[in-house]
């Protein structure tokens, strides 16, 4: 903070800065750094260790991407687990749909203590649902003790540094495969891959032999400056991934949903690479 600009510390050799117009809540919780500041274009920024996870003005080109796309390619997701993801964004989005139960495990109850009092336009009363069940434990360890299955996992998890470098690992894909159902899907936060590299590099080269369908598909969120995107895809089988077009479009107007960024078109192009990318791929 200097001079009421935000500089992002994410990156060695680059940097975004956001103006800071009023700072609405600052404190060091058990777990990180937790700043909520009202920038003139954005609106509302939660950022987490002086790095920006989400703003009002941008969220839905993250969050609905990130739960929107693994559902409707499920076609008859009942049972979803979000680890991560304390700003309510991602449950919000995941209870839109015809779902029986949405399960989100946030380490750090702050978040959402602090989401739910300064990020109501994010999460809306997704924390209130009564099919929404929140859970403050550590989300690896989480998973590989949990005895119930679901048919969507997604990770919502900040960058891998610190108690998140666990949701990047081998055995924590490992241990949500096993927590999926037979036609399950499992979608990852992998960070900004122009920058970051060796996030989707791993993030791929870890789900690839765990699941009959391993790829990356993208999304645009302006704040997650440097380029798309990318979101880790694992489903148990190939059909997911093919549904074709216009079932989507059915499933899409079935659910009723209103988006600003997601629509059958941004889904299937989501999943047209770059060549960089595909090359980190090999």
């Amino acid at each position: 903070m200097s001079d009421e600009w935000f500089a992002e510390t994410l990156y060695r050799d680059y940097q975004q800065r956001l103006r800071v117009s009023k700072i609405l809540h600052r404190e060091k919780t058990a777990h990180q750094d937790v700043l909520i500041f009202e920038n003139p274009y954005f609106g509302r920024v939660l950022a987490l260790d002086g790095i920006v996870q989400t703003t009002e003005g941008d969220e839905f080109a993250y969050h609905e991407m990130l739960v929107h796309v693994p559902i409707l390619a499920h076609g008859a997701a009942r049972r979803v687990a979000i680890v991560g993801g304390g700003d309510g964004g991602a449950l919000e989005e995941a209870l839109k749909h015809d779902v029986e139960r949405a399960v989100m495990v946030e380490l750090d109850p702050d978040v959402v203590a602090l989401s739910r009092r300064y990020l109501p336009s994010i999460c809306g009363d997704a924390f209130d649902d009564p099919r929404a069940e929140v859970i403050h434990a550590d989300g690896a360890a989480w998973m590989k003790a949990a005895d119930e299955t679901f048919d969507v996992i997604i990770v919502d998890s900040t960058d891998p540094v610190g108690p998140s470098v666990a949701l990047f690992e081998q055995p924590f894909y490992a241990d949500c495969r096993d927590r999926l159902s037979e036609s399950g899907i499992l979608v990852t936060q992998s960070g900004v891959t122009f920058m970051q590299e060796e996030e989707a590099r791993n993030t791929y080269a870890r789900l690839k032999p765990l699941f009959a369908d391993a790829w990356l598909y993208l999304t645009q969120v302006p704040t997650y400056g440097a380029g798309y995107m990318t979101l880790g895809w694992g489903a148990m089988s190939a059909e997911p991934r093919a549904t074709p077009a216009d079932e989507i479009e059915r499933r899409y107007r079935a659910a009723g949903i209103e988006t600003r960024y997601y629509n059958p078109q941004a889904h299937a192009a989501a999943f047209g690479l770059p060549e960089y990318i595909r090359a980190l791929m090999g």
